[in-house]
């Protein structure tokens, strides 16, 4: 059983100290993870080197050192593979000109689906995009572009999924349902690695997170045991209180509150003790005839992690 958290007991996709440079720069560095059954959120900020991975999972560009397997093997000596990979690239990646549904249906052509015109109406189905099929990509939102992405990158029936930033663009409607698809195939024991930089976004859709920062593997495992790793830093918790500036003045005589900031009367208490702050924070809010409308942790959420592994680049 392995103990590293960035490393699966099953893995469908390996990536083994692996690197990649343009030049001088420096975009992957050292990476040592792996992939497995479910859904794995690759997290990070805009230009953290996640879209220069994916490439490298499917064999678009080489690493400029170590090695990665999908199912076993290489993609680029052994081409095969790519019939159980399903990519949605950042990029728009669709012709304008063409309906959705001729689209999707070439995907199927070029996957080698036997029967192109069926599995690209199961892919419709799947995304929700029935009502517009035949409509023009280049009159498509780019959330409907990003569906007809996904569409036709599950036209295939992939075992592996990678999506870069599949939520660009998308209104809460057609976002909800990307998630819940996500999610279900996961489920369903498909491997499904998903990019972003949106905190909640990846929270809400996986378990797992390999998070990289500068290019390197800055933290891997559920999101609840790397909160548990960050032992250097305060809790962070939210107080919202209709005397929002004269709580904080009072919170900042604790011993065992390490700050306080103010955001639009929202306060952002940092800790060493949540729970002797949460028996502490009613009496206080007593004290100074303020009412409490929310007390709650934040580093429950990605939002910590993430300001944890930013601040130490």
């Amino acid at each position: 059983m392995t103990t590293n958290p960035a490393l699966v007991e099953s893995p469908t996709v390996e990536v083994d100290d692996v690197s990649k440079w343009f030049g001088q720069k420096v975009a992957v560095s050292n990476v040592t993870c792996s992939f497995g059954p479910g859904v794995t959120g690759l997290l990070g900020p805009n230009g953290a080197g996640k879209t220069t991975m994916l490439r490298m999972l499917t064999g678009l560009i080489r690493p400029s050192q170590g090695g990665i397997k999908v199912l076993g093997v290489w993609p680029r000596t052994s081409p095969s593979v790519y019939a159980n990979v399903g990519l949605v690239p950042e990029e728009a990646a669709v012709y304008p000109s063409m309906t959705a549904r001729a689209f999707i249906r070439y995907a199927a052509t070029l996957a080698g689906v036997a029967d192109a015109d069926e599995a690209a109406a199961r892919a419709i189905d799947t995304v929700a995009l029935g009502d517009a099929a035949d409509r023009r990509l280049g009159g498509y939102s780019k959330g409907m572009r990003q569906r007809a992405k996904v569409a036709a990158a599950l036209v295939a029936d992939p075992q592996i999924l990678l999506l870069d930033e599949p939520l660009n663009g998308t209104d809460p409607v057609q976002r909800l349902h990307l998630i819940n698809l996500f999610r279900q195939l996961g489920d369903e024991g498909r491997t499904i690695v998903v990019s972003s930089h949106v905190l909640d976004e990846v929270e809400r859709m996986s378990d797992r997170v390999i998070a990289i920062v500068d290019g390197r593997l800055a933290a891997a495992g559920d999101i609840a045991a790397i909160r548990r790793a960050m032992s250097d830093i305060p809790y962070r918790v939210r107080v919202e209180t209709d005397r929002s500036r004269v709580l904080a003045a009072r919170l900042l005589e604790e011993a065992l509150v390490h700050g306080v900031t103010i955001d639009d009367d929202v306060l952002h208490v940092e800790t060493g003790d949540l729970a002797a702050l949460g028996r502490r924070v009613p009496v206080i809010a007593g004290d100074v005839d303020a009412r409490i409308t929310v007390f709650r942790p934040e580093d429950a959420s990605l939002e910590s992690v993430f300001r944890y592994l930013v601040g130490r680049r």
